[in-house]
C-alpha cells in the first residue's frame, strides 16, 4: 500500500506554480542575492559611461563659451600688426601691458567705473531688501485682494520697456532728472518682480505654524521677518542679488536714454564711445582692453558666488 497523499486534479495541476524551487514557465528560476542585467553591463559601468559622456558634452561647452573670452584678453595684449595676423595669434608676441595703462587716459573709464557701482550697488542693496518685505508680504501676510495684487504684478513682467520708455523719459524730464543717475535708481529702489517672484516660491515651503507660534508670543511682522524669515531666505536672496547686480551693470539700453555728460556716463556708455572713437583707428586693443576691465567685476562676483546661485535656483526650482 502507498503512503504518498494524492492530490486532486486542479490542486495537483497547480503544485509546480505553488513551488517556490520550480519558478514560472518560460523562465529561468532566480538566484537570491544576484541580479540579472539584461544587456549584459552592469549598472556601474553604464553610470561610469554616462558621467564620461556628460563631462565630454559639458567640457566642450565651457570651451565654446570661454573661447570669446579668451579671445578677448589675448586681442587686448597683442599689437596692432598682430590683430590681423593669418593664422590667428592666441598667444600674444609680444606681450603689450602697456594697452591697460594707456586705456586709462584714452577716456573717462575711472568715473564710469565709478557711476556703474553706484547705481548697481544703491538699487540692488536697497531694492534686494524692499524686494525680500514684498515677498514676505505676498507668501505669509493675511491681506485683501492679495492673490490679484501678485498677478498684477506679475502682469508688468510682460509690459515691454520700449512701450514705457518715451512717456517715462517725459515723466523724469518734467522734474529735471534728465543727466542725473536718479532714473536709473530711483525706479529699482522699490524692488524687482522677478526677485519678488522668486522668493515668494522660497517663502511657500517655509511652515505657517512657525509664523503663528511667533505671533502667539508676541513678535510684531517686523520682528517675525529680521528674525525668521531673513535668516531663511537669505541664500536666494544672495543668488538673486548677484543676478540682479550683473543685469544693472551691463544695462546699456536705459543709461543711453538719460544721460549725456561724459562723466555721469556708466561704464557701458564709456565702452560703447571707446568702440565708435579707435574702431576707425583699428585700436581693437584698446577697445579690447576697456572691454575686459568692464567684465571683471561681475566676472568676480559669479567666479565667488556660482555655488550659492546654482544651488539657491535649484532648491527653489525643486520646491516649487
Amino acid at each position: 500500500m502507498s503512503t504518498s497523499t494524492s492530490l486532486p486534479g486542479p490542486v495537483a495541476a497547480a503544485a509546480p506554480l505553488l513551488d517556490p524551487q520550480a519558478g514560472l514557465p518560460g523562465r529561468t528560476p532566480l538566484r537570491s542575492g544576484r541580479r540579472s542585467t539584461p544587456s549584459g553591463v552592469s549598472r556601474s559601468t553604464r553610470y561610469t559611461i554616462g558621467n564620461v559622456l556628460v563631462t565630454v558634452i559639458l567640457s566642450l561647452g565651457a570651451i565654446v563659451m570661454l573661447g570669446p573670452l579668451l579671445w578677448t584678453f589675448s586681442t587686448s595684449l597683442k599689437t596692432h600688426d598682430a590683430i590681423f595676423a593669418l593664422p590667428p595669434q592666441w598667444i600674444p608676441d609680444p606681450v603689450m601691458w602697456e594697452n591697460y595703462v594707456r586705456v586709462w587716459s584714452a577716456g573717462p573709464l575711472l568715473s564710469g567705473i565709478r557711476n556703474s557701482l553706484i547705481v548697481a550697488g544703491t538699487v540692488t542693496v536697497i531694492g534686494s531688501l524692499t524686494s525680500s518685505v514684498a515677498a514676505f508680504a505676498f507668501a505669509k501676510m493675511r491681506m485683501p485682494f492679495k492673490n490679484a495684487a501678485f498677478l498684477m504684478l506679475l502682469a508688468g513682467l510682460m509690459i515691454p520697456f520700449p512701450t514705457i520708455m518715451i512717456p517715462q523719459f517725459m515723466v523724469f524730464a518734467e522734474i529735471g532728472w534728465v543727466d542725473t543717475l536718479l532714473p536709473l535708481i530711483v525706479p529699482g529702489l522699490f524692488g524687482n518682480i522677478i526677485m519678488i517672484f522668486f522668493l515668494k516660491q522660497y517663502l511657500e515651503n517655509v511652515p505657517d505654524s512657525i509664523i503663528e507660534a511667533a505671533k502667539l508670543d508676541g513678535a510684531s511682522y517686523l520682528q517675525i521677518f529680521t528674525r525668521l524669515i531673513f535668516p531663511a531666505i537669505r541664500p536666494a536672496m544672495a543668488a538673486q542679488f548677484i543676478l540682479w547686480f550683473m543685469a544693472v551693470w551691463n544695462d546699456y539700453l536705459a543709461p543711453i536714454i538719460y544721460l549725456n555728460t561724459p562723466e555721469k556716463q556708466t561704464l557701458q556708455l564709456v565702452i560703447a564711445s571707446f568702440n565708435a572713437q579707435y574702431a576707425s583707428q583699428t585700436d581693437y586693443p584698446l577697445i579690447m582692453a576697456a572691454s575686459f576691465i568692464a567684465l571683471l567685476p561681475v566676472l568676480i562676483v559669479f567666479i565667488i558666488f556660482q555655488r550659492q546661485i546654482i544651488e539657491s535656483v535649484a532648491l527653489t526650482g525643486g520646491k516649487g
